[in-house]
């Protein structure tokens, strides 16, 4: 399928939006970790404790994580239908508006409820932006873009936690956080109003729309449908769909049930001595999580896909098993290896926005990726609500959550041998 490109400023318009709206989710992402305990002290009193602390670290991050697995699905679904750039704006302002809300809320289940809402959000824009960005740029660029987007996501991370190392989240100040995390609404209007469609996108409703007054399929095998979810739980996706959920879910569930009780970590054995070491650990890692992100689909270009991830899933186990055994919290070794681990776990981040595209055609391709990538949140959310439980019966140890929950990177190197190899695949049907 041959489509009209876009001009090369529409297409960089195209990858700054793309950029922006999955640095603003990472800003969303890191929030709680580097919040969570502040807002727990503030709003449970005299009731909190360490442990208790813990336990809604866990359950405001398993709700975030089942937002947008619902939202990964259903507004990846949606830019299937009425398109990448309309479902993506949406997207981010789900995001900013109930982040925003997070600053005035008076108890833990409303916080809990908000973080549901903008996972919807956070969900969405993944799925959205990597396929409008795919669908823009020629093959040829497809690696340094893949790149790109893994970067951003955790370049706001690395700019929220810079924020917070300068204006302290505490107990007694934190709302000021989910006021500001409510700026990237003006990026949604924006996204929503002004920015182009992928004609990829266009040219496949177009051909969907000439099988039939009603868009159907028509009874012709291989053509758009406007059924993208049913398409892709039949057989032939069927089993890509499956590959693509496995290989989403690993690096998802190692990221949230296992590397970040770091931070938390880092907030209970240095946060007495010094307020701001807890986003100085989260800089360390997110840093590392940038160049991480980038690297991964460059690696997965020169290596090739399944090589390349069978090699990641190793080396993230390792360093993961090092950060939590092999060292602590104001320790000398502690901060490096944070970055070390931050760079190597995150290498999924660039390779998987690389990957999932090429697994799918064009006429499912932000509903498939949003489904692989987001039905991994599912799996994390469960994932993260059993670590709270894990860590409630480790006597509240962090270490010993942290090494037993990173074993799940160790499944990457069985479940990459059955993904096909993509790396030669043009995304122009």
């Amino acid at each position: 399928m041959n489509a009209p490109t876009l001009s090369p400023r529409a297409r960089y318009a195209v990858l700054f939006a793309a950029i922006g709206g999955l640095m603003f989710d990472g800003v969303e992402l890191g929030l709680m970790p580097v919040a969570s305990l502040s807002v727990s002290q503030s709003l449970l009193g005299p009731a909190y404790t360490p442990t208790l602390g813990g336990d809604w670290f866990a359950r405001f991050t398993a709700a975030l994580m089942l937002g947008a697995a619902v939202g990964g699905i259903l507004l990846g679904s949606l830019g299937d239908r009425i398109g990448r750039t309309r479902a993506l704006g949406v997207s981010i302002l789900f995001y900013s508006v109930f982040a925003g809300l997070g600053a005035l809320v008076r108890t833990q289940e409303q916080m809990l409820a908000l973080r549901f809402l903008v996972g919807l959000g956070v969900g969405g824009v993944w799925p959205n932006a990597v396929a409008l960005a795919a669908e823009c740029w020629p093959d040829k660029s497809r690696p340094v873009v893949a790149g790109l987007m893994g970067a951003a996501l955790n370049a706001g991370i690395l700019m929220l936690s810079q924020v917070a190392r300068t204006w302290h989240i505490t107990p007694e100040s934190w709302r000021w956080i989910f006021w500001l995390a409510a700026a990237p609404a003006v990026l949604g209007l924006l996204v929503l109003f002004a920015l182009p469609e992928s004609p990829l996108w266009l040219a496949a409703r177009a051909a969907r729309s000439s099988l039939s007054p009603s868009g159907e399929r028509a009874g012709v095998r291989g053509q758009p449908t406007n059924q993208p979810l049913r398409e892709l739980f039949r057989p032939p996706l069927l089993r890509l769909t499956i590959i693509g959920i496995l290989l989403g879910s690993i690096p998802m569930v190692g990221a949230w049930a296992a590397s970040k009780w770091m931070i938390p970590w880092a907030d209970k054995v240095g946060g007495a001595s010094e307020a701001g070491y807890k986003a100085v650990t989260q800089g360390w890692w997110a840093l590392g999580a940038v160049l991480g992100s980038f690297c991964g689909a460059q690696i997965a270009s020169w290596l090739g896909r399944r090589r390349a991830y069978a090699l990641i899933s190793a080396g993230a186990t390792a360093l993961t098993l090092v950060m939590f055994l092999g060292t602590a919290p104001l320790q000398a070794s502690f901060l490096p290896i944070v970055f070390a681990q931050g760079f190597v776990a995150t290498l999924f981040f660039g390779w998987l926005p690389l990957y999932l595209p090429e697994l799918f055609p064009t006429r499912v391709r932000a509903t498939g990726s949003g489904i692989a990538y987001n039905v991994g949140r599912f799996a994390t959310a469960v994932g993260v609500f059993f670590a709270g439980m894990l860590f409630a019966a480790v006597g509240g140890s962090y270490s010993r959550v942290g090494s037993l929950c990173g074993l799940i990177y160790a499944l990457g190197l069985v479940v990459i041998w059955w993904a096909p190899d993509t790396s030669k695949k043009n995304l122009q049907e």
